[in-house]
This record gives structure tokens, C-alpha cells and sequence, in this order.
């Protein structure tokens, strides 16, 4: 008994402590745009997220956050490009997001996410999938699984969580087990592979092997174990969508030539398969962006590889404006919660040879859609994008906004072995962008 009650202690003394702290930052004071932690949960209506990876390390100060151009070749800290107008009086983006400046109004530029990982890109990706650090003794599940977990698929005949990309453990289930995994393909021109089957496997003989199996299920012997059932529950979907009818959603020719035409290349093609995707019931999608190194170097752009970076930019902006259009075109953007993460930003300076090293401390992620009230952008960091100024977004508020969004409550604890874990590490999500 005195176990359970000193761990109720230390969680409550914990939600003081950031309470307490969020209130000598004045952001409990009435007119916050935080909510207070000991408010009712906000809720919004999105039933579905597509979260967009851009592996390496996206900068800021080069895309959504811009400011004062600087000279890479003087060492003069500051943007590598010019800054444009949007749709939004006082927000700028970079020149080369000049397709989704027209549409910032559906958009918040979150500017003043931080977290204390700056140096390596493994236990930064795991802290923007996961919310929490790297623990030796719990391996946390990813915000994909955690809402997947608390919503399921948004159709019986779909998965609930699809990664277009490679596999990771930082995107899967952790303690919540298989059922909040992920399906994976690496190619928008055919489906998964262990969903497709081999040429040689007639429907004759897949029907045999399923009754085949069907036998051997009902002769075992009856479990308990969680992660058996989990593994069977994971058998019975695979053999459900290996089917035609969530096949078909590949099927990207489908599509008119035009529309596929404005996503642009291989990632704008990921980009409208995760719109397919929603409309077939997927609850959480992850898209990668790291996968065509334009640059040689993808988002990290140390040294040479930010000459390039404009390419990655360009790619982005027409991929993600044609999404959301898209999406609004087909009545989807108020469902659908579109994210743009990365696992930290760059620094103003220039390194030795024109690049940019890491920065954790200050840098953005990007919410679309989703039903929010979006502003352009949320935050103010310094006048060379350094330091935040105001309105700072820790990573596990970043994670209770998305919670928030899909009408999750972000206030709730999770269960590892009956060890109580806080949903999203104590977040609290940006009021200002709910109604």
C-alpha cells in the first residue's frame, strides 16, 4: 500500500511542479494561450492524423520560422533565403514554401518546440516519436500507438496505423503491445509485401492454409497471455486486408493524372496514398520525407548538403499544400489532423563549410488542418531564431495539442504492467488553437 501511495505522490508532485512552473512563466494567467493543468480536457473532432517525418533535422530559421538573411560565406548568422508573405497579416515563410504561403490560414507554425537532445539524431527521432527519453527499463510507445491505442481504425476494414517508410522502433507500440503496431511499405507502387500474396499461392490453396490454420487455432489450448492474443489478433488482420478490397487503395492510378501530377515526385505520391488511406478508415499515418536525398544529405544539412536544401524545401511545400487542397476539396481537412515533425532545428550561425549544426533548444513542427483554429504560427523565438521569447511548446504539449485534437484525454495514464504512465509526460496542449 505505501508503494502505490508514494507513486501517487511523486505523479502528483510532478503536476504541481509543472503547474507551478507554467504559472512563474505566466501561462496560467487568464488569457493564456496554454491550457492550465488542472483544467477540463480540450477537445477537438479530427478522426484521423497524417504525420509527416522529415528525418535529419529541419531548420527553422530556413523555412517556417525565417528571419534576417544571413552569408554563409561571411559566417553571418541569419536565414539562407528570402522571406515572403502569407495569407496571415505579420507571418512570413521562406521563398520556396510559396505554395503553402496562400494557405497558412490553415496551418500554425508550432515555433518554439524544444527539448534537451541536440547532439544525436537516433535519441532525438525516438524523443519526438516517443515524447519521453530513452529508458532502460521501459521502452514507451510512439504518439502513432499511443492514438492508435486509444482510437483504433477508423474502419473494420483497415489498419489503424500505417508508416510509409522504413520500420523503427521508435514508431511502434512499446508497452501496449502488437495491437498498436504499425503496417509498413516502402513503395507506393504496390502494397505491403507480407500483405501481397506470392504469385504461386492460388486462392485454392490460400484457402486451405487458412483452414489448415483455423484447426490448429481450435485444437489449442486456451490463453491468457496478452501477447499471444495480441499475435493472433495480428494473424486474423493481415489475412483480412491481404484481401482486394484494402489492396485496391495502392492503386494510385487510379487517381487523375493531373491531381498526381501537382503531389509531385515519389514523397508527393506518399502524400496522396496517405489521403487514400484515410478515406479507407487508416486512424494514424506516418509519411517519411528523408528517403530521395535530394542533397546528398536529407534534412541534415551539415556542410555541403544545405546547398541543395532548397530542392527538399520545394518538395515539401508542393507535396503538402496539394494535400491539404486535397483533402478540403474532399470535405477531409476538418477530420484530418496533417503534423510536420522533425527531430530538432539548426542554429542561425554557419559552420565551416556553409552548413548548420543542431539545435534542440528552438525549432518547429507544423499543424495543419484537423479542425483547429489556426493562426500561421504559434510563438515567437529572437531575432535570430535562437532562443524561445515566448509561448514555449515542450514536446509532450506538442503531443497533448495532437491528443487534444482527436478528442483524446491527455490527462490520463497509461498502464505498463500496472505502472501508471502519463499519456503524453504531463502535457499541456495550446488552448489558443481550440474554439
Amino acid at each position: 500500500m505505501s508503494s502505490i501511495f508514494n507513486m501517487h505522490s511523486n505523479l502528483n508532485r510532478r503536476q504541481f511542479a509543472k503547474a507551478s512552473a507554467a504559472a512563474s512563466a505566466g501561462l496560467l494567467l487568464p488569457g493564456s494561450s496554454m491550457a492550465a493543468a488542472g483544467d477540463a480536457p480540450l477537445g477537438g473532432k479530427a478522426e484521423h492524423v497524417i504525420s509527416v517525418w522529415l528525418g535529419g533535422g529541419m531548420a527553422q530559421i530556413d523555412t517556417f520560422d525565417p528571419k534576417v538573411k544571413g552569408d554563409p560565406k561571411s559566417k553571418k548568422p541569419g536565414s539562407y533565403y528570402d522571406s515572403i508573405d502569407t495569407a496571415v497579416d505579420g507571418v512570413q515563410v521562406c521563398e520556396h514554401l510559396k505554395t503553402l504561403a496562400p494557405l497558412m490560414d490553415r496551418v500554425t507554425a508550432v515555433r518554439t518546440v524544444h527539448h534537451e537532445v541536440i547532439d544525436e539524431h537516433a535519441a532525438a527521432t525516438n524523443r519526438m516519436h516517443t515524447g519521453r527519453s530513452i529508458s532502460g527499463t521501459v521502452t514507451y510507445p510512439s504518439i502513432g500507438s499511443i492514438i492508435t491505442h486509444e482510437l483504433g481504425a477508423a474502419s473494420d476494414d483497415a489498419p489503424p496505423y500505417v508508416v510509409i517508410g522504413y520500420p523503427n522502433v521508435t514508431r511502434g507500440p512499446g508497452f501496449l503491445g502488437a495491437n498498436a503496431g504499425y503496417l509498413y511499405l516502402t513503395d507506393t507502387t504496390q502494397g505491403p509485401a507480407g500483405l501481397s500474396r506470392p504469385d504461386f499461392v492460388s486462392p485454392d490453396r490460400q484457402s486451405r492454409r487458412e483452414r489448415f490454420l483455423s484447426i490448429l487455432r481450435n485444437n489449442a489450448a486456451p490463453t491468457q497471455d496478452s501477447r499471444l492474443l495480441d499475435y493472433e489478433a495480428a494473424i486474423q488482420q493481415s489475412l483480412k486486408l491481404s484481401g482486394p478490397e484494402f489492396t485496391r487503395v495502392f492503386q494510385l492510378d487510379k487517381e487523375p493524372d493531373d491531381l498526381r501530377n501537382r503531389y509531385g515526385g515519389e514523397f508527393g505520391q506518399r502524400c496522396l496514398l496517405s489521403r487514400r488511406l484515410v478515406e479507407r478508415g487508416v486512424r494514424f499515418i506516418e509519411v517519411s520525407h528523408n528517403l530521395n536525398f535530394l542533397n546528398g544529405s536529407g534534412w541534415d544539412v551539415h556542410n555541403e548538403g544545405i546547398l541543395q536544401q532548397h530542392k527538399l524545401i520545394q518538395e515539401l511545400d508542393t507535396a503538402i499544400a496539394t494535400l491539404i487542397s486535397d483533402l478540403e476539396d474532399k470535405k477531409l481537412l476538418d477530420k484530418t489532423l496533417i503534423v510536420i515533425t522533425t527531430e530538432f532545428g539548426r542554429p542561425p550561425g554557419f559552420d565551416s563549410n556553409g552548413g548548420r549544426a543542431h539545435q534542440g533548444k528552438a525549432f518547429t513542427c507544423v499543424l495543419a488542418g484537423g479542425g483547429l483554429q489556426h493562426r500561421g504560427a504559434y510563438g515567437e523565438t529572437d531575432e535570430l531564431s535562437r532562443k524561445i521569447v515566448s509561448d514555449s511548446v515542450s514536446v509532450p504539449d506538442f503531443f497533448a495539442t495532437m491528443c487534444a485534437a482527436m478528442g483524446i484525454d491527455y490527462h490520463k495514464n497509461l498502464y505498463d504492467n500496472g505502472r501508471p504512465v502519463p499519456i503524453t509526460d504531463q502535457g499541456i496542449p495550446i488552448a489558443a488553437l481550440f474554439g
